[in-house]
């Protein structure tokens, strides 16, 4: 049971009530869910595991009997997808966008057995791809599209409301 309460701790009271652990995060639908609302967490969790697909194609990577552009077709359709699952519930700011910029040129880097001591741009290595969309650029696509689902619902929807900040009613206890 996770209790997001930041004015009142009554975090004793409800464990006595209910025979329940409290706490922090949890994995739900395989996002996950932090207590402070936050999407760090899940942000770096999806860095790791993209990090660890991308590893484990080693042998891939290091073939030279396949292309490039098959290489490149396989980053987009292995290793993205599952930084990019229930992407559109993040909010990013600039740091964030940074960090998913940097996972993105490590992929193409690794992909292409280019290290770092070899001393080319990111630039040339994007030009290199011919790569026209950044990944921060696919995600903030990615939220807007999402926006745009939820805020064309109809009036009394509890994700519209959510999203643009309404009340719907207040429950007294």
């Amino acid at each position: 049971m996770m209790i997001v309460d930041r004015i009142n701790n009554n975090t004793p009271e409800v464990t006595q009530i209910a025979n329940c652990d409290v706490v922090q995060s949890y994995i739900y639908l395989g996002a996950q869910i932090s207590n402070n609302g936050g999407c760090i967490d899940e942000i770096k969790r999806r860095m790791a595991m993209s990090r660890s697909a991308m590893d484990k194609l080693q042998r891939i990577w290091r073939n030279r009997h396949i292309t490039k552009a098959t290489k490149i077709r396989l980053v987009k359709a292995l290793i993205f997808p599952i930084f990019f699952y229930a992407s559109e519930t993040w909010t990013l700011r600039e740091t964030e966008k940074k960090r998913i910029d940097a996972l993105e040129m490590w992929c193409w880097r690794r992909m292409l057995g280019v290290t770092w001591n070899m001393f080319r741009t990111n630039e040339s290595i994007l030009d290199e791809l011919r790569i026209k969309q950044r990944l921060s650029s696919a995600v903030q696509v990615r939220i807007l599209s999402f926006f745009g689902h939820v805020s064309r619902r109809n009036d009394v929807s509890i994700e519209r409301l959510v999203v643009q900040g309404g009340i719907l009613y207040i429950i007294s206890l």
